[in-house]
């Protein structure tokens, strides 16, 4: 880049998320220094040595002092963690610092941001990459993460505008579309489609695991289940958190798909064909669809997004 986006980036949490942002920028030189904040002091060692931030404490009090107008903090941590990093910057950090985050459920941040201002600050802009992988920790940290992939902001009544056009400009320089959402369909959509999935992932390799009694099981197991069952490697703790906080979207999804499936095992043991074909294409076609839409020249833009559009993600 000509110039950078932003003078310092602080990431709090230095994993797969926080990490790949972090060196993300670093790579386009949108920033001039990335700082990184973890709870092992191992990890700051790591994110130093791998060059994924320039310099590494284990508290945020450490170079809050620093921060100013210009600066960026960043919240990579587990959902149910946020609000003692929000309580921490409260008390450490400026009210001119842009503050965001990355964490898939929106509701629960913004009420444990409303516990801890009294309101969802100026400041402080509620986002979340829909990028991701399998893979977790500092080690995992991947610059080009974000490229032709979508970030969704959830700017509120308070929200300043300054603020979001720094974040806005931040994801863009990674390569991100950036969204706009409310949180209430934020958190329905991803409830949907991305939650969901992982609830079923998680199950079916437990099921298989635990509950048939098949040495054979995994011994045979074809492309279709390891690329099925792919996202049943991601962090237990992240996806506990996150099933926690989205409790109400997650049960909603996980009632459709239940009842979904409860018609089509009907339709399999009463061999009613055309429910069956009829299902079978239905979703096809939509798959199908779904990936001639990745393949079409991804755009970096701005723009309010849709419920209905969301779920073409």
């Amino acid at each position: 880049m000509s110039s950078p986006v932003i003078n310092k980036f602080v990431v709090i949490g230095i994993g797969l998320i926080g990490g790949s942002l972090a060196t993300g920028l670093k790579k386009r030189g949108a920033c001039r220094e990335v700082i990184g904040i973890a709870r092992s002091e191992q990890t700051c060692v790591d994110a130093v040595n791998l060059g994924v931030v320039d310099r590494a404490y284990t508290s945020l009090q450490s170079v809050a002092s620093e921060l100013t107008a210009g600066d960026v903090i960043f919240i990579s941590v587990p959902t149910l963690s946020v609000k003692a990093v929000l309580a921490d910057i409260k008390t450490h950090v400026s009210a001119d610092v842009t503050i965001t985050d990355g964490a898939s459920v929106k509701g629960n941040v913004q009420t444990a941001a409303q516990e801890v201002y009294g309101e969802v600050p100026a400041q402080f802009i509620l986002g979340h990459p829909i990028a991701g992988s399998e893979k977790s920790g500092v080690t995992a940290a991947n610059p080009d993460l974000y490229e032709n992939h979508r970030c969704i902001l959830t700017p509120l009544a308070t929200t300043s505008a300054v603020h979001l056009n720094l974040v806005t400009r931040i994801w863009q320089a990674v390569g991100a579309e950036v969204l706009t959402m409310t949180v209430e369909d934020h958190d329905e959509v991803l409830g949907a489609t991305s939650h969901l999935p992982h609830v079923i992932a998680y199950s079916l390799v437990d099921t298989l695991a635990h509950d048939i009694d098949n040495p054979n099981i995994f011994r045979y197991a074809a492309g279709g289940f390891r690329d099925f069952t792919r996202i049943a490697s991601s962090d237990p703790i992240m996806w506990h958190d996150i099933m926690r906080a989205n409790k109400t979207g997650v049960l909603h999804a996980l009632d459709l798909f239940i009842a979904n499936l409860t018609r089509l095992r009907t339709s399999i043991e009463i061999e009613d064909s055309q429910y069956m074909l009829d299902v079978f294409t239905r979703a096809k076609n939509v798959r199908d669809e779904f990936t001639a839409n990745l393949a079409k020249p991804h755009v970096v833009s701005t723009h309010v997004i849709s419920k209905s559009e969301a779920k073409k993600d």
